[in-house]
């Protein structure tokens, strides 16, 4: 258990961000009684993946819906990093843009700000060349490309409101470094969850 789930957390609630800050309490458990009446797994056989891919369902069905209930949050949002120099460089730039408030405010304001999505990749700690960098927004019906190999675009203003007006949206991250890869997920950050917090005494 402690196996699959160890992997499994990386890849979903270790991937999401609502607000950057991770409660004392955070934590993932996963029981098992044995009430079931099925054979014990005790190897990586077979049935071992088959268990492990749909626990890795179920965990990031509930990942993000975290994100979806977070206070104040409007829109979903999943930032795809592909082509980095290895898997950890693609979590650490993917998690850095998606916890980054510049980036989250610019959602809710409904602002193509690729500038602040560049700036939050330069920061996370990750080695890419940013000449080699290129930026998506889709939402499942349009698509549109702000920066092509480092080299910024015009782009349809009216289409990019289109996209950011939708409450699912997919940012693509394409560098040029490797094969690494990995998505993170998070919201916007709005007036709402201020008051919220705001509002709130302990």
């Amino acid at each position: 258990l402690n196996n699959a789930l160890k992997k499994s957390v990386d890849d979903s609630y270790n991937m999401i961000s609502v607000d950057g800050d991770t409660s004392t309490n955070d934590l993932v458990l996963l029981l098992a009684n044995g009430c079931g009446g099925n054979t014990e797994i005790k190897e990586k056989n077979e049935e071992y993946y088959l268990f492990k891919k749909a626990l890795h369902l179920v965990n990031l069905f509930l990942a993000q819906e975290i994100v979806k209930d977070g206070e104040g949050a409007k829109k979903f949002i999943a930032v795809k990093v592909s082509g980095a120099a290895s898997k950890k460089d693609a979590r650490l730039l993917s998690k850095s843009v998606i916890t980054s408030n510049l980036v989250k405010t610019a959602f809710f304001g409904e602002d193509a700000n690729w500038g602040r999505i560049l700036a939050a990749m330069g920061y996370s700690g990750a080695n890419f060349n940013p000449t080699g960098v290129s930026i998506n927004f889709h939402n499942g019906s349009h698509s549109i490309m702000l920066m092509q190999e480092g080299t910024p675009l015009q782009f349809d203003e009216e289409l990019a409101l289109k996209i950011l007006k939708e409450n699912e949206i997919t940012v693509e991250l394409v560098l040029k470094e490797g094969t690494g890869e990995a998505t993170a997920w998070g919201c916007d950050l709005s007036y709402e969850y201020v008051r919220i917090n705001g509002d709130y005494r302990s």
